[in-house]
């Protein structure tokens, strides 16, 4: 892929600072206590934050395949992290929930998850912090917004 203004300089610098990010933390990461690659924990996260969620939801959520969120959907299920509940109104469809192991595993991840952010921004002021985060957010909006076709800022 070619890299336009001149930011392939750039996007390396990121993705070094990415890699050395995926590193830091305190002790083990949940996921490697539980057993479950990361790809499971992504389905975990999305049914904490949409309980009752069906796998189409979910896939579109995730911006996955459907049969791969349904094998991942069953995996945890064999695990005992999520339960399926059938759809009153829809006998083929179901509703997604974390089981109390799931929900534990989902709660240790974030906690794990924010021991690691703030630890990195320790070394910031406030004012960079807010700075870092505002500039991350942009990036991330004007990507949002060129993804559904609307670039203007």
């Amino acid at each position: 892929m070619q890299m336009t203004n001149n930011l392939e300089p750039t996007a390396e610098k990121f993705l070094h600072l990415m890699d050395r990010l995926r590193r830091l933390g305190p002790g083990t990461a949940p996921p490697k206590e539980a057993n479950i690659s990361p790809s499971l924990l992504a389905l975990i996260e999305y049914t904490a934050s949409n309980p009752g969620c069906g796998i189409q939801a979910m896939a579109g959520g995730l911006k996955l395949s459907t049969p791969t969120v349904s094998i991942g959907v069953r995996q945890l299920e064999e695990l005992g992290f999520i339960t399926r509940q059938p759809d009153p109104q829809d006998g083929r469809a179901v509703h997604l929930f974390l089981t109390l192991t799931g929900q534990e595993l989902q709660q240790s991840t974030h906690e794990f998850r924010c021991q690691k952010f703030e630890r990195l921004l320790t070394g910031l002021t406030t004012r960079e912090r807010t700075t870092l985060l505002d500039l991350l957010e942009r990036a991330i909006h004007y990507v949002e917004n060129e993804e559904q076709g609307d670039t203007k800022q």
